[in-house]
């Protein structure tokens, strides 16, 4: 019995860091993409200009995307925040911890999706889903391990 106590400990352990790394990871690209939209709103030093036009096409895009502002802040919003919370939580080992790492990986998929209607299917956007769908399995795993398999609502 000793044995398998120890061995989801260290399971636990490595998932809580996986966890950590995929958290503090997107969160910190969802900072940067942020930071350099805040730096150049054009898009026009990092090559973002050619987003500009297909985001113009939304809706409110008169209000909302006349530059890279407001995508700017959204990212920081909805990937960034909520992947720092998502870090915080693990790392004080909160109850929620692993269910904020497997929502952290479907807001990311769910952001990308978006993104693949808005624009053509490009190589870092189809990374970063595949990044979501690791978080989320990374969640999943984590949440059953902490759980130990008990009172688990099936996710998949």
């Amino acid at each position: 019995m000793a044995n398998k106590e120890l061995s989801k400990v260290f399971t636990l352990k490595r998932l809580r860091n996986i966890s950590i790394f995929w958290s503090l990871f997107i969160g910190i690209g969802a900072l940067w993409g942020c930071t350099m939209m805040f730096i150049d709103p054009s898009g026009k030093i990092w090559g973002m200009d050619m987003m500009l036009p297909d985001i113009q096409k939304l809706p409110w895009s008169d209000i909302f995307f006349q530059d890279l502002i407001f995508p700017g802040i959204a990212l920081l919003l909805v990937n960034g925040i909520t992947n720092f919370i998502s870090f915080i939580l693990i790392y004080k080992n909160q109850r929620y911890a692993a269910l904020s790492v497997i929502f952290c990986g479907i807001i990311l998929m769910l952001w990308i999706t978006i993104q693949f209607v808005i624009f053509p299917f490009n190589f870092l956007s189809t990374l970063y889903f595949i990044f979501g769908v690791f978080q989320a399995f990374t969640g999943i795993r984590y949440w059953k391990t902490e759980m130990g398999g008990n009172r688990i609502i099936s996710l998949i």
